[in-house]
């Protein structure tokens, strides 16, 4: 049995890609109501339900592990249950010779690992969003700001005179001069 698995991703929250790349070629669907690591019910549920001989796809090595040490143990749990899984971005086939030189190899991994990153902070800044965190760098105080254009108008400081005194760093002070010149 030909068994898909997906789950929400920072690039493709509805699953769409995924399911389109899924539906023609499987008999049965697993997706998550989330993308986050834990708790991932419908990965429980695929896994309890494999025989020998069954095949998981997805749509790329992301979709069904989050970490390195997670992709290593369920291919082993696969290997050692018979189940083959496809990587369909990826073109890998678990239980074929993989056609790759070592470059390529690494260069999949490292794609991997990106989409872990990116997947985590986007994560991690919808949950600060939802509890009202602010995200960026905290703006400078609008004192601050003031008195450093007003030190660097007056012509009778340094670039490093107005960091000492306000704390406004070089390309900070320029990006207010802009937007102040911008406004005139």
């Amino acid at each position: 049995m030909i068994y898909g698995y997906m789950r929400p991703l920072y690039n493709d929250k509805q699953c769409l890609d995924q399911l389109n790349s899924l539906k023609p070629v499987c008999d049965k669907i697993f997706q998550e109501e989330h993308g986050a690591p834990k708790k991932r019910t419908e990965l429980e549920s695929l896994l309890m339900q494999l025989k020998a001989g069954d095949v998981i796809l997805v749509q790329r090595m992301f979709a069904l592990a989050d970490t390195t040490s997670h992709l290593f143990e369920l291919l082993k749990l696969c290997e050692r249950d018979q189940v083959t899984i496809q990587f369909l971005l990826e073109g890998i086939v678990t239980n074929d010779k993989l056609p790759f030189n070592l470059t390529e190899l690494v260069k999949e991994f490292l794609s991997f690992q990106s989409d872990i990153v990116k997947q985590s902070t986007t994560l991690g800044i919808a949950d600060a969003k939802a509890q009202g965190k602010s995200i960026g760098r905290p703006k400078k105080s609008d004192d601050n700001v003031k008195k450093a254009i007003s030190m660097y108008y007056s012509g009778n400081y340094t670039l490093l005179d107005i960091k000492n005194e306000t704390g406004i760093s070089k390309s900070t002070l320029y990006r207010y001069l802009e937007a102040v010149e911008e406004k005139e």
